[in-house]
This record gives structure tokens, C-alpha cells and sequence, in this order.
């Protein structure tokens, strides 16, 4: 059943990829969909380009570990301020001046709201290298539930995922990752509520297993013996859970792939109905996975921390399930990795044709639409690889946690980008100088967080800490950096801004008429 089940799954995926093939000719439809992607399928893609194996095997597992239910607050900080506020705020300014730019991609918006190349090459180099260990902790939450399910081998895991994705997203670009992501989103959002509701039946029901959580206590953790904090409101931790709040919600704000969704918005009634489907989507699926973790330590007689890791949590608490919920789980799973993978490696390919090769190689310089977007497919084969063997070699020297390699990824990447590109698309003031601060202090601090951790504070050693850290300094930064800069040309900016003060007819019900 489980293998009929994939079988099925797979040949969708793949055939949705050959029909999309059409619209995937040129640049702006291989990257963008053509820009006319609706509010469900854009609200999905960004929902399930949001959520992966990484929250449903590692963050879950291991800050409902830690926090207890508590945990549940980084699945309504995701809803709340990484999909709503983000909607809000970054949705319709995003699509008016990409369009305004006619940028594909976020070092594009940098090099033509800033008039620099510099800024395009330095942004590119940095998405290039720090979506590779996201990538990498995607393959190895995905193992971890087909060890479970089937008894495969971690490497035949990968190759099968890697190969799969490729295909479909080679063969019908954004669109197709985008109708994928619709039904890999409706999966997840069954998918969790079956797993959670099964789970907590297996313990008696919420109450039972709630009182069970109650019960439990943790020496190591709380320096003596509190009975119920796991079961508390902000649990045994809340500053370090305030970290994980902040890195994984506000970091979608600034990461390259979750933004260039923006950039392909149709309406501005797709972005209204987006706001709310994407919320919802959010809550229902980081917030039912983060629930669902919260109650791992009524499992502890069957999981061995120290010798398997937080990431055995989840696929332990799954493993006495009826086999038909089993397979299901390891579909919304697979789902939900690979619709991050499908848009991760859009986003890498194309910022690395587009924005490196073509500003730097003759011959690039010089190929048609057609031409780049071959480019761009022989570099999603390049980025697959690289990140597969990154995956075998993580697992086979167990160089860290699923969470510690989405922290740094996501922490480079969004302690680097979020405050120039906010700043950019609402401050007239912002600098270029600023942007430069901004790129050397997210990506240099994580990456020095990487090789030396002694040398930080004992708040700041975790990546996820460290990562939340970057992203609130660079907004402090960036301003404060403008503020003592040259100031940007007068007329570059304002006819940046100008797309703004553009008039557009409305109904009535949205503004009177004269």
C-alpha cells in the first residue's frame, strides 16, 4: 500500500511537470510563472516553499522536546508574523516595484533599486552558498521517516528525492512547482490533522495526554524538579523559545526563495485572499506539527537522545501508527520537502544564471531566452547534486542536527537580506553602503558562529539564537549606516518610487469616485 501509494504520488508530480513544459520557455515563465499565478496557488507555494521535513522532523521534534507545548508558540509566531505580516507588508510593495524593475530575482531588485552590480554578484554568492545546508537538512528529515516506513537506505532516500523534484521542476518551471505545491499543501494540511489526532488517541486522548505532559520533569534542564512545566504556558525556556519564535517566522522576510513568491502575485485581489489562505495554511500546518512535538517526551521510554538525536522524535512517536497513516505521513512529508526543494533550487539556479554568469561570462552575456533557461536547468541538476552529496556526507559524519543547518542557512540568508530589502522597498534614505554592512554582518556572524563558537556569548553560541540575533541587528543597522552614508542619487530613487504614486482604476467599494 505504501509503495502503491508513492508510486501514484510520484507520477503526478512528474506529470503535472511535462504538461507545465509549455509555459516554461522563457525566463519570466520558467522563474515566475509569467507573474500570473493566482492567490491559492501562490498562497501554497509560499506556505509549502515554508514548511518542510525540517519542521515536521527537526524543529518539531526537538523544541517540543525542549519547550513542551510551549512549542506550539513558534507555529503561531510562523502564522502570524511569517505569513501574515509578511503578506501585509511585503506583498503588494514587492510585486509593484519587482514589476516596476522587471526583476526576476532578489539580487536583481538590489542591483536596480540601488543602481550597483556589486550588490547583485555579493547577493547571488550568498544565496548561492547558504541555500546548499538548508537543502542538505531537507534530504536528512525526509531519510529519517523512509527509514522508518520502508527500511531504505539514507542514500537511495536522497537520490530518489533529488531526482523526482529535478524532473518535474526542469520540465514545467514555477508553474509546475507551483500546481505541485497546491496539492502537496492539501496533503499537509489532512496529513497533520490525522497524525495529531491519531497520536493524542494513542495517548488516551488531548486531556490524557495533556496531564501526561503534566507529569513530566526535566533536572537537566530546570536545575531541580518542576512537575508540569512542559505542559505550561511558555514552558521550562522562554527567552531561547523567543529565539526559535523569531528566527523561523521572521526570517521568511528576508529569504530569496519565500519573497520571489511576491514577485509573481497576479492581483491585487490574489493578494488579499493570499494574505488570509497563506495565514491559515500556517497556522494549521506549523502550528499542528510544533502541537504534535510538544508531546514527544510522553515517548521518552522509546527514544534515545544520545544516541539518535532530536530528529528520531517525530518518526518514534509515528512509528506505532496503523500502516495506512503511516504511509500517508510519509507522502505529507515528502510533500512538504519536496515543494521547499522544488523552490529552493529555482532560486539558486536562476540567481546563478542570471545574476552571476550573465553579469560575468561573455557567452551568457549573450544568450537568448531560450538559452538561459537551459542555463538554468543544467544548474538545478548542478545545485541537486552538490546538496545530495552534502546530505550523505552531514549524515555519515553526523556533523549536526536538521535544526542547527536550517538555523545557520536561514540565519545567513535572512540576517543578510531582510532589513535592505525592507528598507528598500519603503525608505527613500536607504544607502548602498548600508546593504554591503548589512550582507558582511548577517552572513559573517553565521558563518563565524559555524567555526567559532567560544567566542560568542552563551545565548548567542546557538544558531538559532545567533540566527534571530542578525535579523533584528540588521534592522537597526541598516538605517543607522544610512544615516552616515552618501545618500543615494535623488533622481535613481525617485524613479524607483514612482511606481507607487501610480493610478489604478478600483470599484467603488474599495474608493469613491469623483
Amino acid at each position: 500500500m505504501k509503495l502503491a501509494l508513492l508510486i501514484v504520488y510520484f507520477a503526478v508530480m512528474i506529470g503535472i511537470g511535462i504538461y507545465c513544459r509549455k509555459q516554461a520557455t522563457d525566463v519570466n515563465g520558467f522563474v515566475l510563472g509569467g507573474r500570473s499565478v493566482g492567490p491559492w496557488l501562490t498562497a501554497f507555494a509560499y506556505g509549502t516553499s515554508y514548511f518542510s521535513a525540517v519542521v515536521f522532523i527537526g524543529y518539531a521534534g526537538q523544541f517540543g522536546w525542549k519547550y513542551g507545548i510551549a512549542a506550539t508558540w513558534a507555529g503561531i509566531g510562523n502564522a502570524l508574523i511569517g505569513s501574515l505580516l509578511a503578506w501585509v507588508i511585503l506583498g503588494r510593495r514587492t510585486r509593484i516595484m519587482t514589476q516596476h524593475f522587471n526583476s526576476a530575482t532578489m539580487p536583481q531588485f538590489f542591483e536596480k533599486r540601488f543602481q550597483s552590480t556589486g550588490l547583485k554578484i555579493g547577493s547571488s554568492i550568498i544565496i548561492f552558498i547558504f541555500l546548499i545546508p538548508y537543502t542538505a537538512s531537507l534530504f536528512n528529515g525526509l531519510s529519517r521517516l523512509f527509514g522508518t516506513a520502508f527500511n531504505m537506505d539514507y542514500t537511495v532516500c536522497i537520490i530518489l528525492m533529488g531526482v523526482l523534484t529535478g524532473i518535474y521542476v526542469i520540465a514545467g518551471g514555477y508553474m509546475a512547482t507551483a500546481i505541485n505545491d497546491f496539492i502537496q499543501g492539501c496533503i499537509m494540511l489532512v496529513g497533520i490533522i490525522a497524525v495529531i489526532a491519531a497520536v493524542l488517541n494513542s495517548q488516551g486522548g488531548f486531556m490524557e495526554a495533556l496531564r501526561g505532559m503534566a507529569e513530566v520533569s526535566d533536572p537537566t534542564v530546570l536545575n531541580g524538579e518542576v512537575p508540569g512545566v512542559f505542559a505550561s504556558f511558555f514552558g521550562p525556556d522562554p527567552i531561547n523559545l523567543l529565539g526559535v519564535v523569531i528566527l523561523t517566522s521572521l526570517g521568511t522576510w528576508g529569504l530569496p526563495q519565500m519573497v520571489q513568491k511576491f514577485y509573481a502575485i497576479k492581483s491585487e485581489d490574489a493578494i488579499k485572499k493570499g494574505t488570509i489562505i497563506s495565514t491559515l495554511f500556517a497556522m494549521v500546518v506549523a502550528g499542528g506539527c510544533y502541537f504534535l512535538g510538544g508531546f514527544g517526551r510522553l515517548f521518552s521510554d522509546k527514544i534515545d537522545i544520545a544516541a539518535n538525536g532530536y530528529d528520531s522524535i517525530i518518526p518514534t512517536m509515528l512509528s506505532g501508527l496503523p500502516e495506512m497513516l503511516i504511509a500517508f505521513v510519509v507522502i505529507l512529508v515528502l510533500s512538504a520537502s519536496m515543494s521547499t526543494l522544488s523552490s529552493l533550487v529555482i532560486t539558486s539556479s536562476s540567481t546563478l544564471t542570471m545574476d552571476l554568469l550573465r553579469e560575468k561570462v561573455k557567452g551568457v552575456k549573450k544568450m537568448n531566452e531560450f538559452e538561459l533557461v537551459f542555463v538554468m536547468r543544467i544548474f538545478i541538476v548542478v545545485f541537486v547534486v552538490i546538496s545530495m552529496i552534502l546530505a550523505i556526507v552531514q549524515y555519515k559524519q553526523s556533523i549536526s542536527f536538521i535544526a542547527q543547518l536550517m538555523a545557520v542557512s536561514w540565519g545567513a540568508l535572512a540576517g543578510a537580506f531582510l532589513a535592505p530589502f525592507l528598507y528598500g522597498l519603503y525608505w527613500k534614505k536607504t544607502t548602498k553602503a548600508a546593504c554591503w554592512v548589512s550582507f558582511l554582518f548577517g552572513s559573517g556572524v553565521m558563518l563565524l558562529n559555524m567555526v567559532a563558537k567560544p567566542l560568542f556569548p552563551t545565548l548567542l553560541q546557538s544558531p538559532i539564537n545567533c540566527g534571530a540575533f542578525v535579523m533584528l541587528a540588521g534592522l537597526v543597522i541598516v538605517p543607522l549606516v544610512s544615516l552616515f552614508t552618501k545618500a543615494p542619487n535623488q533622481d535613481m530613487v525617485n524613479a524607483a518610487f514612482a511606481c507607487y504614486d501610480k493610478t489604478a482604476p478600483v470599484k467603488q467599494r474599495t474608493a469613491l469616485h469623483d
